[in-house]
């Protein structure tokens, strides 16, 4: 039996209105070979975190399994990128805002977003660039520890062509612990152009 090319979405995620664009995202999968494998975790409140990230890639195939699965992941991104003229594709898209100038920091702002929602999936890629870094930015765990949302990793391995899903992780006070735990659930996966150490 093939596997299943995208898990179900679960009743509580935060949905695209929309049936066209999803069976769009479906046939490019299809015919691109790649998958989503593991099942989400069904609650209103999410924060997905995608590593190794190493090619604008990763955002093609996981923007088009976002839209597959008809659920609305939103990103955070930098205010600049949407006030220009990609505003227009990339507001309905689930992009959010940036406000880096602001009074509040980005993670107060995340905070205040989640807590104005009563769904609300966030998708965050922790190493921040496509370059190989030492260190993972923590932002996503303190959002995660200060708003009491759940963490779902998302392991993006070339080599299978896969995105796989981990298992739920809840943020402590411990944030250095918290992210040596999460950074080895990510060691077998590889990206496009590196692993994530």
């Amino acid at each position: 039996m093939n596997r299943p090319m995208l898990p179900p979405a679960p009743a509580q995620a935060p949905k695209l209105n929309s049936r066209f664009w999803p069976w769009l995202a479906r046939c490019a999968l299809r015919l691109s070979g790649w998958r989503l494998i593991g099942d989400f975790p069904d609650v209103p409140k999410l924060i997905l975190i995608g590593a190794p990230h190493s090619s604008y890639w990763d955002g093609v195939w996981g923007l088009l399994m976002k839209i597959g699965l008809g659920v609305n992941i939103s990103v955070m991104i930098k205010r600049e990128v949407l006030d220009g003229p990609l505003g227009v594709i990339l507001r309905p898209l689930g992009m959010i805002p940036i406000n880096r100038g602001a009074a509040l920091n980005v993670v107060d702002q995340m905070v205040e977003r989640f807590n104005s929602h009563d769904r609300m999936w966030l998708g965050i890629t922790p190493e921040g660039t496509r370059k190989k870094v030492t260190h993972w930015k923590s932002g996503f765990l303190r959002i995660a520890h200060a708003g009491s949302i759940p963490i779902l990793p998302l392991f993006i391995d070339y080599p299978s062509k896969s995105f796989t899903l981990g298992p739920l992780v809840h943020a402590s006070a411990d944030h250095d612990a918290d992210m040596v735990t999460i950074r080895a659930m990510f060691e077998p996966y590889r990206g496009k152009h590196r692993n994530t150490h």
